[in-house]
């Protein structure tokens, strides 16, 4: 007698119409059962009815915590995606997440992260893409039917009976409007199209442009996009909530074209014929594809076969998690292209955490020390971040960093055309932490490299950055040919208003001017320069990188940074690559690597940071970012992570503590010296 293989045990969190359909694919699955429903509501009539068999229990986190439940289907409105996954991953669910997986891919990428981190399996439903009509398509592409593909077009557009405010369509605070909620089918189709031409599984464009009408909710009521690929390919995309459209899929190539019509509902909903057309000059052939089985149970069946197998993403034709992170970047960027923002990834509704909490303070994962000039400790390790463009995409950064200890920010006038300081006071403010923060500001970049520019430009950061002053402030260049006592005057006069609350020094400056200014300061009583923020790693900067840049790295910076035991905040503190498997020897395709960082000097000490880091278990960029924290002088790093998961592997390297001895031997080499972990 065989035993009756283990069924995935699913639960559906936010039961509505789409979750109807899912249950209809779960009954019709060949891996899974539906056993429990979570509901705000649980009292509300016809549950029993749409979904019979399942317990109906109160509440969200009820369903999270129900033992018997394996995985969750997450059928909530958009806003709601990334929290209840990120905490669903926390409780040891499996998530199969509806379309958007997030309302960006920044928070798809949290999402990601969490999942990650619990080691529990996350797909999001597109569930075209598991049909084996989609399978035929791809092989169809890749056989030349239709010879070189050079168009994709293709609509999801539908017309609702008028305009309802009171609908999640057209409410904004539901990120209504018809991009995100149907937009990413013909994206993500045009994108796998696109791959299957170029022999890959997916392709990501290299440019993007949209148009689109904002109704009166402000949300897309029908919308355009144009997307460009690499090897030539164009996509015309279009989608729509108040516009009825022809929602056909047309795949041009330089033989014919294939079209299919509806293509997300492939054979139907509860299995059928579907058709492909294929039209050449002359002739017209129709493949069908016959399919008896559910669509919604494609995708319950290849959820849980990854499940059983210990899998965390979807197997492809599925969209795994680059996948989805591409399509939601598509997405991003034709919202950026109308204007949309919705109203809640505005600073004054994000008041919680990517997962739904308050921000927690009392981290203890970055370390804090006392910096000479400064009022509070500061972390040791510093932020900086400039690829954000909105709040809803720089917090989830801010916040984490701030959560695991980090309190120290780096910001400049330039950086972002101010963007990035007005984000960060936005982030405070809403916080409520900027007297636990310590926040850099940088301001004189030339050309603007005068006295009189330094007290301009920090009024207009200030008022970006929402505060009355700066805890550490730099000028972002030198300029040698202005009198550097000018300068320390501009500076101190600053300090004197309390717009500067501690120290102030140069960013790219050298000793000799340094050593100028602090003389100036001592002979005059005004405040003396007292830190840097010049480039320091283990690789030494062999030319700048941009014009106007100092390293500090060599030996004669070493004992000066020591002597003087002055404050280095590190920018590009782990080469820049240098210390992963970006550089090597033999690989000179990366212009700026081979220009700024290749010496054999550079690379024996890339040798040692990699034996170390294999004795360690640890990465080479580990061991080079400890290297920058156990100097003899106060020496922060700047990082610059884009993701949850960089921060994360960031701070790996506060787990080296390195001696004297291992400083030593990173840098010069000896035979005498072995760390041995």
């Amino acid at each position: 007698m065989t035993s009756e293989p283990r069924k995935i045990r699913w639960g559906i969190l936010g039961p509505g119409t789409i979750a109807k359909a899912f249950a209809g694919g779960v009954a019709h699955s060949r891996t899974g059962t539906l056993v429990a429903i979570g509901a705000r509501n649980p009292g509300k009539p016809g549950f029993a009815e749409n979904f019979p068999g399942a317990r109906i229990l109160d509440g969200y986190e009820a369903l999270l915590a129900d033992p018997d439940v394996d995985a969750v289907y997450i059928s909530t409105p958009h806003p709601s995606h990334a929290e209840w996954a990120i905490r669903a991953a926390e409780a040891g669910k499996h998530v199969l997440c509806e379309k958007p997986m997030g309302l960006t891919a920044f928070e798809a990428d949290a999402m990601i992260h969490a999942a990650r981190r619990a080691g529990t399996f996350l797909g999001e439903a597109f569930m075209y893409r598991l049909h084996p009509q989609t399978a035929k398509l791809v092989d169809l592409v890749r056989s030349g039917a239709i010879g070189e593909v050079r168009m994709v077009k293709s609509s999801f557009g539908f017309a609702m009976p008028g305009f309802m405010p009171e609908h999640r369509l057209y409410a904004n605070d539901l990120a209504g409007g018809g991009i995100l909620d149907v937009g990413g089918y013909p994206v993500s189709m045009a994108r796998l199209i696109a791959g299957a031409a170029s022999g890959k599984l997916f392709a990501e464009p290299d440019k993007v442009a949209g148009a689109a009408h904002l109704g009166r909710s402000g949300v897309d009521e029908w919308a355009s996009a144009l997307l460009h690929f690499p090897d030539g390919i164009v996509a015309e995309v279009s989608c729509g909530i108040s516009l009825a459209q022809d929602n056909v899929l047309r795949i041009l190539g330089t033989k014919g074209r294939i079209e299919v019509a509806d293509f997300w509902y492939a054979s139907g909903r509860e299995g059928g014929t579907g058709e492909i057309r294929i039209i050449r000059p002359g002739a017209e052939e129709v493949v069908e594809v016959r399919e008896d089985r559910w669509l919604y149970a494609f995708e319950v069946d290849a959820a849980g076969e990854a499940i059983l197998a210990g899998k965390q993403e979807f197997a492809w034709p599925g969209m795994g998690w680059s996948d989805s992170l591409g399509n939601l970047r598509v997405l991003d960027k034709w919202r950026a292209a109308i204007g949309l923002e919705y109203e809640i990834e505005k600073p004054e509704k994000r008041v919680d955490t990517i997962s739904g909490r308050r921000l927690r303070s009392g981290g203890t994962i970055i370390a804090k020390r006392e910096i000479p000039g400064l009022p509070r400790p500061a972390s040791c390790l510093a932020l900086g971040f400039e690829d954000f463009r909105t709040f809803s995409s720089g917090m989830i950064l801010l916040d984490a960093y701030f959560e695991a200890g980090g309190n120290v920010f780096d910001t400049a006038f330039i950086y972002g055309s101010g963007y990035t300081e007005t984000l960060l006071g936005q982030w405070l403010k809403n916080r409520g932490v900027r007297e636990h923060s310590v926040v850099i500001g940088k301001g004189a970049h030339t050309p603007l490299c005068y006295p009189d520019v330094i007290g301009k430009q920090l009024t207009q950061s200030l008022d970006r950055l929402q505060t009355d002053h700066v805890d550490v402030y730099f000028m972002h260049r030198d300029d040698p040919d202005v009198p550097v006592d000018e300068f320390v005057d501009a500076m101190d006069q600053e300090v004197r208003a309390g717009r500067i609350r501690g120290p102030f020094g140069g960013s790219n400056w050298t000793r000799e001017r340094m050593d100028e200014a602090i003389a100036y300061a001592e002979r005059t009583g005004k405040q003396k320069p007292g830190a840097l923020s010049n480039n320091f790693s283990l690789a030494e900067m062999l030319v700048p990188i941009w014009p106007g840049c100092v390293t500090s790295s060599s030996d004669d910076w070493k004992a000066w940074l020591t002597a003087r035991q002055m404050p280095n905040f590190a920018w590009s503190s782990q080469g820049r690559g240098f210390f992963t498997g970006r550089a090597g020897r033999d690989q000179r395709d990366n212009e700026e690597l081979v220009r700024v960082w290749y010496s054999e000097k550079n690379f024996g000490r890339r040798d040692r940071a990699i034996e170390l880091a294999n004795r360690l278990g640890k990465s080479p960029i580990h061991v080079a970012l400890a290297y920058v924290l156990a100097q003899p002088f106060p020496s922060v790093p700047l990082i610059g992570p884009r993701t949850l998961d960089e921060l994360e592997d960031s701070l790996q390297a506060l787990d080296i503590a390195l001696s004297p001895d291992d400083i030593a031997w990173l840098d010069r080499g000896s035979d005498q010296h072995r760390r041995t972990g």
